[in-house]
């Protein structure tokens, strides 16, 4: 039996519970779930749980902000692994509901903005009503608290709560993929497998014209693709960002780590938030001058001149 304890955005049957089950050892562990994704990553902070598994972007919706803003502030955390779900919702109720019986359907933001078309197809009575979670909306059907007539969720969520599936695939982007990551304890970084993703976070030191564009060039002139930027309000102040950053490749990369070198001398702050292994095993295109061995022979060429 494993020891780990890991927390996910709960209740049971989130897709979050979904994602975390692909996770090697992930079964055998303990898995309390979290009521929100700050709660989860809170019992990492505080030791209770060894890792928690939060979403983080999805291919529709776009990325997570709650998970973002918890990168930035608080104690600093590190993702060290990620899954990609692809999302496939399911309209469920209690045993004996009809479609003509629904006039309430519950389920979450993200899931509601991407089953509207459906909605309105199938259902146009109905009133679409918000939820803490997929899970949360049937977990209130089953226990009967008459909030919601159906619910939108993960199929998982109807055998977690005994509910009758009376709909499959019903979101309107069926190739919909949401990434979710493992978060720990900052620790010893995993060695490279040669398809890695290495997140940060970085605060430009002040407004100027072309402030964004220096950031950007540090990365685009060592030849590191950038898979994820997004601007985040800091709350000290209007206007004031920081860019939460998805570059392809492990921070013992030249390339990257001279990257993230530079980055350090003109960024006010810059937050390293992991190196870990691509779930797609997609390695990065690697331009002529960027690997490894030419950055050791510039090196040793400066050297040599320097004497």
């Amino acid at each position: 039996m494993s020891s780990q304890r890991y927390t996910y955005l709960g209740p049971e049957g989130t897709f979050a519970e979904a994602a975390l089950l692909r996770i090697p050892g992930a079964k055998d562990a303990e898995l309390p779930p979290s009521q929100t994704v700050p709660a989860a990553l809170e019992m990492v902070r505080r030791g209770t749980a060894d890792g928690a598994l939060v979403p983080l972007e999805n291919s529709v919706e776009g990325a997570v902000t709650t998970t973002l803003d918890e990168f930035a502030s608080g104690e600093p955390l590190h993702i060290t692994a990620e899954v990609l779900l692809p999302v496939s919702f399911a309209l469920m109720a209690a045993a004996g509901t009809e479609l003509d019986d629904i006039r309430t359907v519950g389920t979450h933001p993200h899931a509601e903005a991407q089953c509207r078309k459906w909605l309105a197809a199938r259902l146009p009575r109905a009133k679409h009503l918000l939820s803490a979670s997929t899970a949360d909306a049937a977990r209130s059907i089953a226990a009967g608290e008459g909030r919601f007539d159906a619910a939108i969720a993960a199929p998982l969520a109807a055998e977690r709560y005994g509910l009758t599936v009376l709909a499959t695939d019903v979101g309107d982007n069926l190739t919909a993929v949401t990434r979710f990551v493992l978060v720990r304890r900052p620790g010893p970084v995993a060695p490279p497998t040669g398809a890695d993703r290495t997140t940060v976070v970085a605060w430009i030191a002040d407004d100027h014209p072309g402030a964004l564009l220096e950031l950007l060039t540090e990365f685009a002139v060592r030849g590191v693709n950038l898979s994820r930027i997004e601007s985040r309000p800091t709350g000290e102040r209007l206007g004031h960002y920081c860019f939460s950053i998805d570059c392809e490749g492990h921070i013992a990369d030249a390339r990257l780590g001279e990257a993230l070198s530079a980055l350090h001398r003109i960024c006010d702050e810059v937050r390293f938030c992991g190196s870990y292994a691509r779930a797609d095993g997609q390695p990065p295109q690697i331009r002529r001058g960027t690997t490894d061995g030419a950055f050791a022979a510039a090196e040793a060429w400066l050297a040599s001149v320097r004497g």
